[in-house]
């Protein structure tokens, strides 16, 4: 039985006392791949893994001990701002179901050994490229979800400088590409970015903004002033889900399938032999 509500979680003895370590937040849209997200991320090293669940999801046994689910019907935005007020001091990471994190050398490191590394370069967020996942067979597989069959764009991804009343932000860029590109005329404009600081640490009088950017620039960086740094990859099958549950799009897509396809291999090299992920001065 999920928590009734975020509210309730933070002011519980169990938000209290959770293990050390950075916190997994996954908000649950429906039901397609939450088992999946759940198990790919307890296996990255992530000690705490919380469902906010805008829909009750049914987990198979071995999932309920991975996390704790937590109903919510407040936007993402306004839920990530109270757990950062909560939990200023620790590491937190954020998705959505069917959402998968990669980091460079992920096979073989931990969530933690990424952190440690991120704070040895004081640095205290990692910027996303959040990469679309879709299947190869909308007959076989009709909302694009298929781990056996996921492919990605393996080019058509590009950056433009972020620009704020008129002024370019040291070190920050707005990335587009994937099927936000491809499909760009079934989404606004500020849907359309594919960066995203999804691991930060939390501290106090840290906001996130409704674009998903911080009030603190330096969190919305992709580099440190002197050297290339480390950046991940949220794999996403989000976007197909939504251009096929989406009346406006759905009936005008038959395949997601293009020349610059590729096969998700489901590892990081793949990521940065394709330049969608940087491993900076981790080696």
């Amino acid at each position: 039985m999920p928590i009734s509500s975020l509210e309730n979680f933070l002011r519980s003895a169990e938000a209290n006392s959770l293990p050390g370590g950075a916190i997994a937040i996954i908000f649950i849209e429906d039901d397609v791949g939450v088992a999946a997200s759940v198990r790919h991320h307890a296996r990255l090293g992530f000690k705490t893994i919380l469902l906010l669940e805008a829909t009750e999801c049914q987990l198979p046994t071995d999932c309920m001990d991975l996390c704790t689910q937590i109903s919510c019907d407040l936007p993402p935005v306004e839920a990530m701002n109270l757990l950062i007020d909560k939990f200023a001091g620790r590491w937190l990471y954020y998705c959505h179901n069917a959402e998968f994190l990669h980091f460079p050398f992920c096979e073989t490191r931990s969530i933690e050994e990424l952190i440690t590394f991120i704070q040895d370069e004081r640095r205290q967020s990692c910027l996303a490229y959040v990469i679309d996942l879709y299947g190869d067979d909308l007959d076989a597989a009709p909302i694009g979800y298929s781990l056996e069959a996921a492919h990605l764009d393996a080019s058509g991804y590009y950056a433009m400088p972020r620009m704020i009343d008129g002024t370019p932000q040291e070190r920050q860029l707005d990335i587009f590409g994937g099927l936000k590109w491809r499909f760009e005329e079934h989404f606004p404009p500020v849907k359309r970015r594919i960066d995203r600081t999804v691991l930060f640490k939390a501290v106090k009088g840290l906001k996130m903004g409704e674009d998903y950017l911080f009030n603190e620039p330096e969190y919305n960086t992709y580099q440190c002033p002197w050297h290339n740094s480390t950046t991940i990859a949220v794999c996403s099958f989000r976007t197909a889900k939504y251009l096929k549950a989406n009346p406006g799009s759905t009936f005008e897509i038959h395949s997601f399938i293009w020349e610059k396809s590729a096969k998700f291999h489901w590892n990081s090299q793949q990521l940065m032999d394709l330049g969608l992920m940087e491993p900076g001065q981790w080696f």
